[in-house]
């Protein structure tokens, strides 16, 4: 039987190699690939048909891809895959190129892929395509967010030792602001990343998580985490966590942000996480999406 790894080798290969047309025969005819920090509003395309569109009429037609830097983390449930990689990303038109970090959880069974949930650097791809700058306007087109009930907490949660239990008190630490506790779920010497945010810098110590928490607090960010949902790697201490941020700005702005987080805990500290947000959704939310776009396009 084909394994997810392998499921997911085949469909890098055929990407690098530009292979568009062959993709979707690696989907289940009733497959369901969600894009949750698609811009301006997420993703979602159900069955083959649509994901062949997508591969022929969309990215085959637009861009070339390379996939590198492959990291693979296969999870107790024996269908799914977590894959962390690296686009050099050309565009077909102008031929400029980039690099872009991404995501993917596949569910792959009897072979094919079920379900897919995909994050992407989507604010650099649109920059290599020449189309960041309408980016702003693009938002200002989507219909106001429309809050979502806020899923509630588990009775008891995890041992705060385990990657589970930090991830359950990092994510509802953020919801209750307890901004100057959150840096103890750190190690002393960590290495937190945020891959989605253009000019953000590597967070290699638990006073710079103090800081970066600090801003948070000073900013007032008010939101809550919801609908967690957890990968245990068969790596025991690695956990991939998918969550969102469901908040609103000075009290008035309602927003969502998808995120996807890969941690690294030991002895009950995290080491090392790649925080994959939708940090575009949220500086839309912000009236500062062009700053973002200014760091992508410089």
């Amino acid at each position: 039987m084909t394994t997810p790894r392998e499921v997911f080798e085949r469909l890098s290969e055929g990407i690098t190699a530009g292979r568009f047309d062959e993709l979707s025969q690696l989907y289940a005819e009733d497959t369901v690939v969600e894009h949750p920090t698609a811009i301006p509003i997420p993703g979602r395309i159900e069955g083959r048909k649509a994901v062949h569109e997508r591969f022929v009429g969309g990215l085959g037609a637009t861009l070339r891809l390379s996939t590198s830097d492959v990291v693979v983390h296969e999870t107790t449930d024996p269908e799914v895959i977590v894959a962390e990689f690296r686009y050099t990303v050309e565009s077909s038109l102008s031929g400029e190129k980039t690099e872009t970090e991404n995501i993917q959880m596949l569910r792959v069974r009897d072979g094919l892929i079920v379900h897919s949930r995909d994050y992407h650097d989507y604010l650099r791809m649109a920059a290599v395509q020449g189309a960041a700058a309408g980016l702003a306007e693009a938002y200002d087109q989507v219909p106001p967010h429309e809050p979502d009930p806020v899923q509630p907490r588990p009775a008891q949660l995890a041992d705060r030792k385990s990657p589970l239990g930090v991830f359950q008190r990092l994510c509802y630490g953020v919801s209750d602001q307890r901004w100057s506790e959150l840096p103890d779920l750190y190690a002393e010497q960590t290495d937190v990343r945020h891959p989605f945010l253009p000019g953000s810098p590597v967070l290699k110590s638990r006073e710079d998580l103090r800081t970066h928490f600090a801003l948070a607090g000073e900013i007032g960010v008010r939101m809550q985490a919801t609908d967690l949902v957890t990968y245990q790697s068969t790596d025991p201490e690695v956990l991939i966590g998918e969550f969102a941020y469901e908040g609103q700005l000075a009290g008035i702005t309602p927003f969502r942000v998808n995120n996807i987080f890969a941690l690294r805990v030991r002895d009950g500290e995290i080491v090392e996480s790649r925080d994959y947000g939708d940090h575009p959704a949220l500086a839309a939310a912000a009236g500062r999406l062009q700053e973002l776009v200014d760091r992508v396009i410089a």
